[in-house]
């Protein structure tokens, strides 16, 4: 139960991240992770809510075709709760958020054909986001396998459709991508071998492991939880 997480964790006089961004590939539990991050420090969360894009589910099912309207939507909404975020908290974010807008072209890449991807392009530099630099960014790691079997537990009817091969390739990008991340200390946590959605053990672990990180760059890949 995520009221137990707020119990359970000792912060031992540490001060959270104020402003903490979880990514991570689809089904890899970034959404889960946010929202126990944000009810133990009592903070708020910047969600992306994918279901509320009209077009992901055509997405899903024809992924050429519905690619670019449903790029554009994602970007928009990011772009648009990062600048309320901005007006809202303006000097105190203590937000959790399920995303990092700096990887929005990273599906980019790998959705959208060579025109469509030079109009992204486009779109994106127009809107010069200027999103507040995160005091931690979680990047969550997991097999394919496991991508899978987590997007099959968790049932979503338009999610059934996805592929081996895609979820290859987004996590071919995504480890691309923060190998070079340095715009702000990373945690690189290896969500196949730990269960932070029902095991209180494992998510108490990570919590107490992240709130002494304040720089660089870090792994969590523990084998055994006492």
């Amino acid at each position: 139960m995520q009221s137990n997480s707020a119990i359970n964790i000792d912060l031992k006089g540490r001060t959270p991240p104020a402003f903490v961004a979880v990514e991570g590939p689809i089904g890899v539990g970034k959404t889960t992770l946010a929202k126990k991050l944000a009810n133990s420090f009592n903070y708020q969360t910047l969600l992306e809510d994918a279901e509320s894009n009209p077009f992901l589910e055509d997405f899903y099912r024809n992924r050429k075709q519905a690619a670019l309207a449903t790029q554009l939507h994602f970007l928009f909404e990011r772009a648009q709760k990062i600048q309320d975020m901005r007006q809202a908290d303006i000097f105190e974010p203590v937000r959790v958020s399920d995303f990092l807008i700096e990887k929005d072209p990273l599906f980019a890449r790998i959705n959208l054909n060579h025109e469509e991807y030079k109009l992204y392009q486009k779109v994106y530099q127009q809107l010069v986001i200027d999103g507040p630099k995160p005091d931690l960014v979680i990047y969550l790691q997991a097999s394919t396998d496991v991508l899978l079997s987590r997007i099959d537990n968790r049932g979503i009817p338009y999610e059934q459709s996805i592929d081996r091969k895609y979820l290859e390739r987004l996590n071919e990008v995504y480890s691309e991508f923060f190998l070079y991340y340095d715009g702000a200390p990373l945690l690189i946590v290896n969500a196949s071998e730990i269960d932070l959605v029902t095991s209180e053990a494992d998510y108490n672990h990570l919590v107490n492991y992240l709130l002494d990180i304040r720089s660089g760059r870090h792994y969590f890949n523990p084998t055994f939880f006492g």
